[in-house]
């Protein structure tokens, strides 16, 4: 991230000490701005379009992925629109005052109008915000703005978002977004276009092969299959009704899962697969859900029925540590006005209440074959719904809605499966969903997400719709 304040060089001589004060606020920001996996480049104090030509060329340099503009006093224009057009980034302009206001009596008691207006000039951010909003506009420059003081709980709520979201932006752009086998066939609403997606999110698809998936599996050592069913016992409550023939044959895929996803250096992956009855890659695919399950709670989501543009939605609710897990609708309790979202396949365990069950399921419904499934429910609290959204004009969207997961019944059928309420109701709630253009999948991710998600959408430059 690049940071630099803004101030101008004629009143450095006309009021000594306001440079430094100044500086020592910028470095106040620094501090604020720092964390791990941070970066800041500070380039000081900007007083001239010299300077500003300097700053440009390091922000340039270093490649920084955001820029914050901090105002600390007034500032000519002409001092800021240098280094955000050679920079050509996102920008946020910091309007923070030092204090929430000026002690009116102190200051009129300093009598020399000299000292007076120094002290004023230390207290006069918002002067050059119009000036700032009214450049940029007219120069196509994105930009948003933070309004408050230095230790305004609210303004650093705010500037956390947005350093969350240009993070998030990041993973997204180092992602390596693997596509195993073949979309569910017929499901028209969850086809992508992944050049889109390459260009909207920076991330790279690696296409992979199913045979090398079944070479990975056959070289799986005893040794290997025992270690990853202990991590089986380990992270999922394993139900007395697994048969220890379908517990090895999970096991053992997700030992060559995990290599696949070494291999190719996959930050998520989106899968499915059929081929003819009895074939060996059924086999495969039919004991999946428990080794995707583990890749999903540990930083890879995977989302079944190749639903590309739900993988995309889930890594970026686990980017936010919000978990993502895959889901859609499952039925509706129009007594309890809360509408059922689960799916079978992997779930995110991080997020789950109480822990996860590994149980058989003797029908994988609409697909071929048996195996085992997970059996979970989101944590109850607030939670955020996210969709990737491809309109008919095939531009991408973020969709998202806010509600709660609750308690109550829900079907245990060897699915993810919980119950969320949402503030606007359930009716309106899947007509307003239903009518953005969604895929039928969806991420579920626990907390309310949708600042951050709006702030993400505005650096990758869509548009997000926000149902509640």
């Amino acid at each position: 991230m690049g940071l630099f304040g803004i101030g101008l060089d004629t009143y450095w001589h006309q009021f000594p000490g306001l440079r430094p004060r100044l500086e020592r606020y910028q470095e106040q920001i620094h501090r604020r701005l720092r964390r791990d996996g941070i970066t800041i480049v500070d380039a000081g104090l900007v007083d001239s379009p010299v300077l500003a030509r300097e700053a440009a060329d390091r922000f340039k340099r270093e490649d920084v992925q955001a820029i914050f503009l901090y105002i600390s006093t007034y500032a000519l224009s002409s001092t800021v629109l240098p280094v955000v057009q050679k920079a050509k980034v996102p920008v946020i302009v910091l309007n923070l005052q030092p204090v929430r206001a000026i002690d009116y009596n102190a200051f009129n008691k300093l009598g020399d109008r000299g000292v007076m207006t120094g002290e004023w000039l230390a207290h006069c951010q918002a002067c050059s915000a119009p000036e700032i909003a009214s450049v940029f506009n007219r120069a196509g420059i994105d930009y948003n703005l933070v309004t408050g003081t230095l230790d305004d709980p609210e303004a650093w709520k705010e500037i956390d978002s947005w350093l969350e979201a240009f993070r998030v932006a990041a993973v997204m752009r180092a992602n390596r977004v693997g596509v195993l086998g073949h979309y569910y066939n017929g499901m028209l609403d969850v086809y992508s276009d992944m050049t889109q997606q390459a260009s909207v999110f920076g991330c790279h698809f690696e296409v992979l092969e199913m045979c090398e998936l079944r070479k990975f599996r056959d070289e799986v050592t005893p040794a290997q299959i025992e270690e990853k069913m202990m991590q089986f016992r380990r992270e999922f409550e394993v139900s007395s009704e697994c048969s220890s023939r379908e517990l090895a044959r999970a096991a053992q895929t997700s030992s060559a899962l995990d290599r696949l996803v070494r291999e190719h250096d996959l930050g998520s992956m989106a899968y499915y697969y059929e081929g003819t009855s009895g074939n060996e890659y059924e086999n495969i695919v039919t004991s999946v859900i428990p080794g995707n399950s583990l890749l999903t709670a540990h930083g890879v989501p995977v989302a079944g029925e190749c639903e590309i543009k739900n993988v995309q939605a889930m890594k970026i609710l686990d980017a936010f540590g919000a978990g993502g897990s895959f889901s859609e609708f499952y039925a509706m309790d129009f007594d309890d006005d809360i509408v059922l979202l689960g799916h079978d396949g992997p779930g995110h365990m991080g997020i789950a209440e109480g822990r996860v069950k590994l149980v058989p399921l003797p029908v994988f419904h609409g697909k071929p074959g048996v195996g085992l499934s997970i059996e979970m429910r989101v944590k109850n609290g607030p939670v955020t719904l996210l969709s990737v959204v491809q309109d008919g004009q095939g531009q991408l969207k973020l969709l998202a809605a806010e509600g709660e997961s609750v308690a109550g019944p829900i079907l245990h059928i060897g699915n993810t499966n919980s119950r969320y309420r949402f503030s606007i109701g359930a009716k309106n709630f899947v007509n307003e969903w239903s009518k953005a253009g969604p895929a039928h999948h969806c991420a579920i991710g626990i907390g309310h997400m949708a600042d951050r998600i709006q702030n993400l959408a505005a650096i990758l430059g869509i548009e997000v719709i926000r149902v509640c």
